[in-house]
């Protein structure tokens, strides 16, 4: 059986530590402020984080591209030339489209290498959701599993990965296109906040409301202990820019159930452009979301 390598790409949020824990490689999209194009690195630094969101605080408006087709044939070409595999887990399709142009780049591997796999998995998450199913699949590689078992795996309990989470501003997801600006300007003025989920399509989806961040917070610390369903093992949250918020999340969290280890990282410039400084996102294994956002 054939080995293969494992690609998540600059939306898993996955920091260089992780990384290198679980063997996970990426490939990267790009951002652009001022018309400066930058490569959406994770191995970014805290300093570089808080600059990036310092800029979209001063009103800086950031723009985001899909992974570049050669990027994909360059870096999915070195491993078939190495006798290997390959599995691509993509963010969700929903949020980029990304995973077509990789599913693409793979058929045209695939006729100059026949006897090899390229999986191309749409996550239908994003940052440490996507990071949860990178980690699971690096799980099932070292318990021999094969690409297309892994692949099979990660499309079968994609759903089962629950997010929720709160911005601090509706304006970025106005900005993104996500709310329609009278909602936006309402939501900021009278403290309204959204609570984002991710649903069956794998969209951002705001299923429901509440007024103040401390309910906010309340009110994901029971989505997500409800979501869990008793199985308390790993708890990932990432923010932008806002670690004392996510430690408040992750301690509201704890008072309902003891989830037995807890992962910090940072939103990445991708994921950071539509939601905002200030955002906090927590992700649990658990129930299969069954929710369908209808805006």
């Amino acid at each position: 059986m054939r080995d293969f390598v494992i690609f998540g790409d600059s939306v898993c949020d996955m920091t260089t530590e992780m990384r290198k824990e679980y063997a996970i490689e990426y490939v990267a999209m790009n951002f652009s402020i001022d018309d400066v194009e930058t490569v959406a690195s994770l191995d970014w630094s805290i300093d570089e984080a808080k600059n990036h969101y310092n800029q979209m605080r001063a009103g800086k408006r950031v723009f985001t591209t899909q992974v570049p087709k050669t990027v994909y044939y360059d870096r999915f070409k070195e491993v078939l030339d190495q006798g290997k595999d390959v599995l691509y887990i993509a963010c969700s399709s929903a949020l980029s489209a990304s995973i077509n142009t990789a599913r693409m780049v793979a058929e045209e591997l695939l006729q100059a290498y026949p006897e090899a796999s390229v999986c191309c998995v749409d996550s239908l998450i994003s940052s440490f959701g996507q990071a949860y199913l990178l980690m699971q699949a690096s799980i099932k590689r070292s318990q021999g599993w094969s690409v297309k078992e892994t692949a099979s795996f990660i499309e079968e309990n994609r759903l089962k990965v629950n997010q929720c989470g709160t911005v601090e501003s509706m304006e970025y997801l106005r900005r993104a296109g996500r709310v329609k600006a009278s909602k936006a300007f309402f939501g900021n003025l009278f403290g309204v906040k959204p609570i984002i989920i991710s649903d069956t399509k794998g969209q951002n989806y705001a299923y429901k409301k509440v007024k103040g961040t401390s309910n906010a917070r309340v009110a994901i610390a029971e989505h997500i202990v409800e979501a869990a369903d008793g199985v308390y093992d790993q708890l990932l949250i990432s923010h932008a820019d806002c670690e004392e918020d996510a430690k408040l999340l992750r301690d509201e969290i704890l008072k309902r159930a003891p989830f037995k280890d807890v992962v910090f990282g940072y939103i990445g410039p991708i994921v950071g452009a539509s939601v905002g400084p200030g955002t906090v996102i927590a992700f649990c294994f658990g129930k299969q979301v069954t929710i369908e956002g209808n805006e």
